[in-house]
């Protein structure tokens, strides 16, 4: 399966801002050494690079397309430089002093081991600083899940379904306070306004069909996909009605996790 760095870029500002949001709260004057870890298409390695113009900037992903994207736009950076790995075992070879990881991290499981590792790779006076989607109980997603529980799909797409993958904020204060000497931790819920599409699709199954949706896609051949898509963009009209002009109003929550060493 290879993510679609177009289709998922193509609301870059919605989803750029919570990344920003995170940023902007990082105590840090001059890290020297920072791991975007799920870096993406690396439009947020560099504003990353703005910030710490002084730093080298690792960015980590798994997926050969959209770093491929990320090298392209950042080519002229010499700080930046990517590698393709496995979020869940890839480490640096020392303690970096930020570990920054935007809207990648609940893809992964086993957060209450994952965290302190994560905790591990960061230097002294450094910083884990996380942000994640959690929309997953919202009908953007039990819309989703709903539809792939159906009996003509549930064979093929039910072992897909991540229903509770970022864990209360409590529990991440719980596994991390141990390791640092302070913690950051906050919610927010974006109301984004998608605007009307052209293409006839439903602006929530858009935006989905850039994330989540690419793995339930992945597991289907074209005709059957297009489908799926059918019956979940249903319940999606019913849940986010359009406005008159075609937009929707898309409540989306996020968390955001800042650990000091």
């Amino acid at each position: 399966m290879s993510w679609n760095p177009s289709q998922y870029l193509q609301y870059e500002d919605a989803r750029l801002r919570p990344a920003l949001d995170l940023i902007a709260r990082i105590p840090l004057d001059a890290p020297r050494s920072i791991v975007d870890l799920g870096c993406g298409a690396g439009n947020v390695a560099q504003w990353l690079a703005k910030r710490w113009p002084q730093a080298s900037i690792t960015g980590v992903d798994g997926d050969a397309a959209m770093l491929a994207r990320a090298r392209k736009v950042t080519d002229e950076n010499k700080a930046l430089t990517f590698v393709q790995a496995d979020l869940a075992h890839w480490a640096p070879a020392r303690p970096v002093d930020l570990i920054f990881s935007n809207a990648a991290l609940h893809w992964l499981n086993d957060h209450a081991q994952l965290f302190p590792r994560l905790m591990e790779q960061v230097a002294p006076e450094g910083v884990l600083a996380v942000q994640m989607p959690d929309n997953f109980a919202r009908p953007s997603h039990t819309a989703l899940y709903r539809a792939a529980r159906e009996p003509r799909w549930r064979a093929r797409l039910e072992r897909y379904i991540r229903g509770e993958p970022v864990a209360p904020l409590s529990a991440y204060y719980d596994w991390l306070a141990p390791h640092a000497k302070a913690l950051d931790l906050w919610e927010t819920d974006y109301l984004q306004h998608l605007p009307a599409r052209t293409d006839g699709e439903h602006p929530v199954v858009a935006w989905i069909r850039g994330s989540s949706l690419t793995h339930f896609l992945a597991a289907l051949p074209a005709d059957e996909g297009a489908a799926f898509v059918d019956d979940y963009q249903t319940r999606i009209a019913r849940a986010y009605p359009m406005r008159p002009d075609g937009s929707v109003l898309f409540p989306f929550r996020r968390v955001f996790i800042i650990a000091r060493k």
